[in-house]
């Protein structure tokens, strides 16, 4: 008799990720002028080696709920089956009471599953941006470090469909356009470290398969507390949406994501491309050649020279670009506009000159 349907489709999305791990790590070896092991080829059957030193570090960031329990598990039990080293990490944010134990309880369940490195990180969250957003820099803060400390190839996060849709109808009321609207990507991060295996399964699958495998959950009561704006949105939002549309807006939600995505994708590469001929023999943005290129491909040639200035990309939002925007296609004198980071952007002589203050 074979697992549970549940446990069985987070074991299957975590080994398609695994796979792909796996693969890029053969090629990146093979780039570097070294004959990758048999058993990392990306073709031939894969061996069991989960010991060896050179094979990739996979590592789960687990906080000890439904969602990253159940990945940790199906990481250790596929783990086991490929040529590929698993650990995990739990991020304590100093937030609640005893959350030092319940992080060194994780680290804990970690172990008992046998990953390895499974290590408790606190951190201090601060207080820009937010509650919600200074402990999401915090957290991946952390993650990045640990990454980095120990070598990984990546780093698996239980984000699922539910996320998904949350994020995505995060962005529609912040009004910041379609990259928002895009939600999560399956992959991010430096040298594409982050990994997002459950984004087709719905949390629901996710608690099932921690019931199935009898894995203790620990539920935050942060994700209840309407005092934070997602957790509103998961409790109250969601389920009225659902009450007055049907069932099946979350999956209409994350497929608005990938499509999304996909247009996102392809107009910031032409803005890329837009970038390099709206500028003069000076590196100068010509307002004339901006005026002429579409709205959307022109504003994110002008957000990416804000980025480039250094603007934060996290506190510059679309009525920013729009008043740059103005500058271009709007022109009546108007002064410097002042962009977080100390950026401000001004029209010179027919260029849109973006800078530090």
């Amino acid at each position: 008799m074979g697992p549970h349907p549940a446990v069985a489709a987070i074991r299957l999305a975590v080994r398609r990720v695994l796979h792909d791990v796996i693969a890029e790590h053969a090629e990146q070896t093979e780039r570097a002028g070294h004959a990758p092991h048999p058993a990392l080829a990306p073709a031939g059957r894969l061996g069991t080696l989960p010991d060896r030193p050179d094979a990739p570090l996979v590592l789960v960031a687990c906080s000890g709920g439904a969602d990253s329990m159940a990945l940790a598990s199906a990481l250790a039990f596929e783990a086991r089956k490929l040529p590929v080293r698993a650990g995990g990490i739990t991020v304590d944010h100093g937030l609640q009471d005893g959350s030092d134990t319940r992080a060194a309880e994780v680290a804990a369940r970690l172990a008992a599953m046998d990953l390895g490195p499974a290590e408790a990180v606190a951190v201090r969250v601060g207080r820009e941006g937010g509650p919600e957003a200074a402990a999401r820099d915090a957290r991946y803060a952390a993650l990045d470090a640990a990454a980095e400390r120990h070598g990984a190839a990546a780093v698996l996060l239980g984000h699922t469909r539910d996320d998904q849709a949350e994020t995505v109808l995060l962005g529609l009321a912040r009004g910041s356009g379609i990259r928002s609207l895009s939600g999560m990507a399956a992959t991010t991060g430096p040298a594409g470290r982050y990994r997002r295996p459950f984004l087709q399964l719905d949390r629901q699958t996710a608690r099932t398969a921690c019931l199935a495998q009898s894995l203790p959950v620990w539920d935050d009561p942060h994700n209840i507390d309407p005092a934070y704006t997602r957790s509103r949105l998961r409790h109250e939002g969601l389920p009225a949406l659902e009450k007055a549309l049907g069932k099946g807006v979350v999956e209409a939600l994350a497929r608005t994501a990938q499509l999304s995505r996909d247009d996102a994708d392809a107009l910031d590469t032409w803005a890329a491309a837009a970038e390099r001929d709206v500028r003069d023999d000076a590196g100068r943005l010509e307002c004339a050649k901006l005026y002429a290129l579409p709205p959307a491909v022109r504003r994110r040639v002008l957000r990416r020279a804000a980025i480039e200035a250094g603007s934060p990309a996290g506190s510059l939002f679309a009525r920013h670009i729009e008043e740059v925007d103005r500058l271009v296609t709007g022109w009546r004198g108007q002064q410097a506009i002042n962009l977080p980071g100390r950026v401000e952007a001004l029209r010179q002589g027919g260029r849109l000159v973006i800078r530090q203050s």
